[in-house]
């Protein structure tokens, strides 16, 4: 089964696309990619939604409108991927969060924009989305999701052993003897971002090779501040997004500084986030004791970032996802056409410890495509993955 993977991450920068080839033989599965992509929003679009993002204010018109609208950018990455291979037999999106309800330390709902009808009027393959929320009713974060494929691919590594993704919030599905934990770590790209986009550092609207941190210094009073938020203390699992880690929370840091009496230039301030997301991350990982680490997400494009987990962590091997033969930037992608093949075939795709669910969840909504809903022949489980 062909099977599309779409998604747009907290980073909320463009579309994400793949299209992986499943075939599965006794609960053994065999994934091809066959293409994978990612197309930016169009800046007007990406402008809005920047825009009705918490914590600004938005109106139900503007959520209908961007729901909408996103629904149908999704429909033409969909459209044009599903055309470059030769037609899907179904389509996975997760659409654009714009809020994570997390209360008391319990994720309490999730909202996913993207219309899925649009896909599926466009390409006429059933479609599944709105996948995170099944796994909040049954107790779970809805988030990381990917632990789910983490633990396909690290199951079976001595020691304990864990996958780390760098989008806008840091993640981490951590493996071993003892089974497996999943949560968000907290901000990898997400403050770097809203800083460089908001003070106009860089028209791309990220810090591309670290150009912009390279030229600061880390200001430890405002590290150390940083630090301090209770998120950090928190158990597992536990799951955050940019409810609580944005340019206001950036700006909140920066005002106390000022009533201390010194000033944090743009590029200290890039430098500082950039060695939060090396601290956080790293302190987790060391705590843990994590001895492989694969690293997926556009942080891992960040050479300070990765160097300095290199450097925080001299006895870990850390490595790019690729070696586990998932893409860096195409890993998520993935993850959402996998989901997509277990809903179409009643598998669960949530596992236990990955995200605090109770038990295992098929995830999602099925919209059918242009003509009669098909359902394939169900799978008991899927017991092995492995990607090329």
């Amino acid at each position: 089964m062909r099977v599309l993977g779409l998604l747009s991450g907290t980073s909320h920068d463009g579309i994400d696309v793949t299209v992986v080839d499943f075939r599965e033989n006794d609960g053994v599965l065999h994934g091809t990619v066959l293409h994978e992509d990612s197309v930016p929003y169009h800046p007007a679009l990406r402008a809005r939604l920047v825009a009705a993002l918490p914590p600004a204010q938005t109106t139900f018109a503007e959520m209908c409108e961007l729901d909408t609208l996103v629904g149908q950018a999704f429909a033409e990455v969909a459209a044009g991927a599903a055309e470059a291979v030769g037609g899907v037999d179904a389509v996975c999106t997760h659409g654009q969060t714009v809020f994570h309800w997390v209360d008391g330390g319990h994720a309490l709902g999730t909202l996913q924009i993207g219309q899925p009808a649009w896909i599926a009027e466009r390409v006429g393959a059933p479609v599944v989305s709105d996948v995170r929320i099944r796994d909040i009713t049954a107790g779970g974060h809805g988030a990381p999701l990917v632990s789910f494929l983490d633990e396909l691919l690290l199951r079976g590594r001595a020691g304990i052993s864990a996958a780390l993704n760098l989008g806008g919030i840091a993640n981490m599905t951590v493996v071993g003897p003892e089974g497996l934990v999943a949560y968000d770590i907290g901000p990898a790209n997400a403050l770097v971002d809203a800083v460089v986009v908001s003070e106009g550092l860089d028209e791309r609207g990220y810090d591309a090779d670290a150009a912009i941190a390279r030229t600061g210094t880390v200001d430890e009073a405002l590290l150390e501040a940083l630090l301090a938020d209770p998120y950090y203390a928190l158990p597992a699992p536990k799951s955050t997004g940019k409810e609580h880690f944005h340019l206001d929370y950036v700006r909140a840091h920066v005002d106390a500084a000022r009533r201390e009496g010194w000033e944090v230039s743009a590029p200290d301030l890039v430098r500082t986030l950039t060695e939060l997301t090396v601290r956080t991350v790293a302190q987790d990982v060391a705590a843990a004791g994590i001895r492989f680490l694969a690293v997926s997400g556009g942080g891992c494009h960040n050479p300070l970032i990765l160097q300095g987990l290199r450097d925080a962590l001299p006895d870990v091997e850390v490595v790019l996802a690729d070696e586990l033969g998932a893409p860096v930037d195409s890993k998520e992608a993935i993850l959402f056409a996998l989901i997509g093949w277990c809903t179409m075939h009643g598998v669960p795709a949530v596992t236990a410890g990955g995200t605090g669910a109770r038990e295992p969840r098929i995830l999602g909504t099925i919209t059918p495509g242009r003509g009669p809903l098909r359902m394939p022949v169900p799978v008991e489980s899927v017991r092995s993955l492995t990607l090329r």
